[in-house]
């Protein structure tokens, strides 16, 4: 196997284990409503999972771990697309607050970062931003 094809192979894992991670909070609350599955279908083809991989998420999101990337920029995405599914309903209850929380972490943010992150996303999240806004008020709130 060639170092391309690992490399794809890898990066094709941590998509599958984001959007596991995306549908294991839109059912936090037991069903995922038309406007989260949506989003969930937008977002299965943004990170290019299969029917098959699809519906075997659906099933058993817990399947799939969570592999974080050594870049900032990949991880703010991620976090970013946790925020879209969360904010939906235009609010977050307290069980994915837990939840994003534990994501953060398992995306390599440190439990202060991962506080901060996830406050400051709360106050800048409440409209709608695009991914390029989103890390540009979170790299400027984080490096004050």
């Amino acid at each position: 196997m060639s170092f391309y094809e690992l490399f794809k192979k890898g990066y094709h894992s941590r998509n599958l284990g984001h959007f596991a991670s995306i549908v294991n909070i839109a059912s936090i609350d037991g069903n995922i409503d038309e406007d989260e599955q949506a989003l969930i279908k937008r977002l299965a083809v943004k990170l290019g999972v299969e029917s098959s991989e699809f519906e075997s998420i659906l099933k058993d999101p817990s399947k799939y771990p969570i592999l974080p990337s050594n870049s900032v920029d990949e991880r703010l995405e991620r976090i970013h697309d946790l925020f879209d599914i969360i904010f939906v309903d235009h609010d977050i209850d307290s069980k994915e607050f837990l939840l994003i929380k534990k994501y953060a972490i398992a995306l390599g943010f440190d439990h202060v970062n991962a506080n901060e992150l996830i406050r400051e996303s709360i106050n800048i999240y409440r409209g709608k931003l695009s991914l390029d806004e989103y890390k540009y008020l979170l790299k400027k709130r984080l490096n004050k």
